[in-house]
């Protein structure tokens, strides 16, 4: 009688398993949602680069829009930066701030418009920049998001 209340039943190893990779997703889950609530390490604009943002000019930015292939829309932004300063400057970092409809942040991505891809910008100097997002949530605005420089790095 016991041979087939046991055979209706899970094996105990499929139980086991079952339990471990339960206890594990579980674990992973709570580190990722950790991860995500986590400050990040973001430098901070010094007073030496703040003084410098008014020898740094942004030029002849453009937004095109474009439906990628999963049916989503991208925004490419374009656009220069002339350093009108003194200074060689080896990285400037934007953020890029996309907002909804009430004006309430939906996204904001940080990334360099000089840096390696385009080499450090000389006094007197021009860079163009193109950035493409095609990660832009739901509810976007489709406005022309708030361009903010972030971090500027010289170069000695």
């Amino acid at each position: 009688m016991a041979e087939k209340h046991r055979a209706a039943g899970l094996p105990v190893p499929i139980l086991v398993v079952g339990a471990l990779v339960l206890i594990a997703c579980t674990v992973g889950l709570f580190v990722i949602r950790q991860a995500r609530n986590r400050p990040r390490d973001v430098p901070v604009l010094t007073q030496e680069a703040a003084a410098y943002l008014r020898s740094l000019q942004l030029e002849d930015v453009d937004m095109e829009l474009a439906e990628n292939y999963l049916k989503q829309t991208a925004a490419t932004i374009t656009g220069k930066i002339t350093n009108n300063g003194s200074r060689t400057v080896g990285l400037v970092e934007i953020n890029c701030v996309f907002r909804d409809p009430a004006g309430q942040v939906l996204l904001r991505e940080r990334t360099a418009i000089i840096g390696r891809k385009t080499g450090p910008a000389a006094p007197g100097q021009t860079r163009s920049f193109e950035l493409t997002f095609d990660n832009i949530p739901q509810g976007w605005n489709q406005l022309m998001p708030d361009l903010v420089i972030s971090q500027i790095v010289f170069q000695e």
